[in-house]
C-alpha cells in the first residue's frame, strides 16, 4: 500500500497519469490502484487483454510478434505498453503477460514465466520473471512486481 501511495503522490504532483494492459494478472493491478480513494485523477484505465486477438485489435500488438515470439515475450509486452499508453493518452503504463498455470507452460516458457514492462517518459523497460507457486501466487507476485517497477522508477528519479 505504501508503494501505491508513493506512486500516486508522484503522479499527482507531476500532473501525470498511468494506464495498464494486463493479461495473466486479469485486472489485479487496476484493482490495487482503484482500492485507493481519489485515484481517478491519475489512473486513466486498464485493458485486460487475455487473448492474442484482443492484444492485436485493442493494443496493436502485431500478429508477426505474436506468431514469432508469442504473447509471453518482451516483444509483446513492449507493444502492449505502447498500445495502452496511446489508447488511454497516459504518461506512464504497466503491462503484464505470462503463464500463471497450472497448465500452459513449456520447456522454454514454464509456468510462472511472466514479462512485466513499464513505460515512462524516459523509455521502456521490460523484465523477464520466473515466479513460483500456484496460479494465484504467480498472479500476486506479478502484480506486486509491476507495482514495484513503477515505484522504483519514481524512487530513483528523486
Amino acid at each position: 500500500m505504501k508503494k501505491l501511495h508513493f506512486i500516486i503522490k508522484n503522479l499527482r504532483q507531476n500532473r501525470q497519469s498511468v494506464s495498464f494492459a494486463e493479461s495473466c494478472t486479469g485486472g489485479q493491478i487496476a484493482a490495487a490502484f482503484t482500492s485507493i480513494a481519489g485515484v481517478s485523477d491519475i489512473f486513466y484505465g486498464s485493458a485486460v487483454t487475455y487473448s492474442n486477438a484482443i492484444k492485436n485489435e485493442w493494443l496493436g500488438v502485431s500478429n508477426e510478434i505474436l506468431q514469432k515470439h508469442g504473447a509471453v515475450s518482451s516483444h509483446c509486452v513492449e507493444q502492449m505498453l505502447v498500445g495502452i499508453a496511446k489508447m488511454a493518452g497516459s504518461d506512464y503504463a504497466l503491462a503484464v503477460s505470462g503463464i500463471a498455470g497450472p497448465g500452459g507452460g513449456s520447456e522454454l516458457k514454464p509456468v510462472g514465466t511472466v514479462y512485466i514492462g513499464v513505460l515512462t517518459p524516459s523509455g521502456i523497460l521490460v523484465e523477464h520473471n520466473l515466479f513460483e507457486g500456484d496460479r494465484q501466487e504467480v498472479q500476486t507476485q506479478a502484480k506486486e512486481k509491476a507495482i514495484e517497477m513503477l515505484y522504483n522508477y519514481f524512487k530513483e528519479a528523486q
